[in-house]
């Protein structure tokens, strides 16, 4: 797929002018621009433009505002992980950020000065004449466990072609209402509740819900036809109906179950789309079991390889900094195998090898082994560090219904080597995750421990 900027301009342009909300009864795609005007404004005094600006807001229409003055000016926004006052000095250590965007109560760095939203003034009218579809728009920064965290590159051609992608595919248009449960700081949240309504001219909820009868309510009164969730939500909503409105669904960040996600068609007649991709490669393929899709099938102008059990990709999504080899394909994390001439399964992250012992352990084919338990509805399956000289032990938390662990640890034997054999198994009434909808690893650390 090739995205020239006349494509994106005319759709950020049909926007401008579609006399609606962007973000539902709260921001009109008029004050997004206005406000935009106002940060391009703003952006041109900076001391030094080269420096990137740090976009700490959660409001949609404030993000869609913020990366259309970006776009503008040639400005890089720098997004973090999450606006605790440590992710935001790791961020301002790596970029040199000396001021940022800013919708809240944010604890910035006493050097770093704010730029708050606003439609007043007669701020000069954007103007992307100048912009460049090849330039850096964003730096991403996720989270990990431990260290720094990993920071990702997004051009301008990155985002806008991946956004324009989707909403062709899934015909999403101006009537669409959309409801994410995932916050706009994260890449799916990013592109399904800020970047594809963007240039689809349609609307957002302004709320995040986060609790089934929260999710139910918003997407009852607002007459949402578009869902956005993460596996852990789709699970918590079970056996709800939501609104007769809705007519598509989305989920990303982890495998949905599928009982999951049957459970959520047989209640709505609605479809849920699996998205598979990650930060770095944007969105790579997709599954919609409904359809009887078993497998995922690439996304149209991603391009793949299987070499010994691993994917390789090319795609237009793909951030410019991911290492590539002498092809220009990228290696994923994941292992696959090829099911028929156009799509792949999945099975589990390549990394996932550990050694307990000096032996190799498979923590995916343990979390497998756990979740055919009686009871056992999720589970993870860590390697922690290990005094004993063992080099690791593995640990494991739990969750579902009337899970009996002392009968599980009597099996496990029969079904796992002796290095694999979980030493810890906890029991919990929800794994718990992040803001990303992800498994929070430090969190369920401090559970193991």
């Amino acid at each position: 797929m090739c995205v020239e900027l006349k494509d994106v301009v005319e759709r950020l342009h049909r926007a401008h002018h579609c006399g609606q909300d962007f973000v539902l009864q709260e921001t009109s795609y008029a004050d997004v621009y206005a406000m935009a005007a106002n940060f391009a404004a703003r952006f041109k005094e900076l001391e030094d433009p080269s420096l990137p600006v740090c976009l700490a807001a959660e409001n949609r229409g404030v993000i869609a505002a913020a990366l259309l003055a970006a776009f503008a000016t040639g400005t890089v926004l720098a997004m973090p992980h999450s606006f605790s006052a440590m992710a935001l000095q790791q961020m301002q250590e790596v970029t040199g950020y000396t001021a940022a965007i800013v919708d809240g109560q944010i604890e910035l760095a006493a050097s770093v000065s704010s730029l708050f939203p606003t439609t007043a003034g007669e701020g000069e009218e954007l103007n992307f004449a100048d912009s460049s579809l090849d330039a850096d728009l964003l730096t991403l920064f996720t989270g990990g466990s431990t260290g720094a965290p990993k920071v990702w590159l997004k051009t301008a051609s990155n985002i806008f072609t991946e956004a324009i992608f989707m909403a062709e595919q899934y015909a999403i248009r101006r009537e669409d209402i959309v409801a994410a449960t995932i916050s706009p700081y994260h890449i799916y949240g990013l592109l399904f509740s800020v970047l594809i309504p963007l240039v689809a001219s349609a609307t957002v909820v302004a709320a995040t819900p986060l609790f089934p009868a929260e999710i139910a309510e918003r997407v009852e009164e607002d007459s949402v036809t578009i869902f956005v969730s993460v596996p852990a939500h789709y699970r918590a909503l079970a056996s709800r109906r939501l609104a007769p409105s809705l007519r598509l669904a989305f989920s990303s960040a982890g495998m949905l179950a599928e009982e999951d996600g049957k459970a959520f068609y047989d209640h709505n007649s609605v479809p849920v789309v699996e998205v598979y991709g990650s930060t770095e490669t944007g969105g790579l393929a997709t599954r919609n079991r409904s359809q009887g899709e078993k497998d995922f099938t690439p996304l149209g102008p991603v391009q793949w390889q299987i070499k010994e059990g691993r994917l390789f990709v090319q795609s237009p999504f793909i951030s410019p900094d991911v290492p590539v080899n002498k092809d220009h394909f990228f290696l994923s994390s994941d292992k696959v195998k090829q099911c028929g001439a156009s799509s792949f399964s999945l099975h589990g992250r390549a990394d996932a090898i550990t050694k307990v012992g000096g032996e190799r352990v498979d923590l995916d084919e343990i979390r497998d082994v756990l979740q055919q338990q009686a009871g056992v509805k999720d589970c993870v399956v860590l390697s922690l560090p290990d005094t004993s000289g063992r080099g690791n032990r593995i640990a494991a938390l739990v969750q579902g219904n009337d899970i009996n662990i002392t009968q599980i640890k009597k099996e496990l034997p029969a079904l796992l080597e002796t290095a694999a054999f979980p030493r810890i198994i906890q029991e919990v009434a929800e794994i718990p995750t992040g803001a990303n909808g992800k498994y929070d690893r430090k969190a369920i650390c401090r559970l193991l421990s």
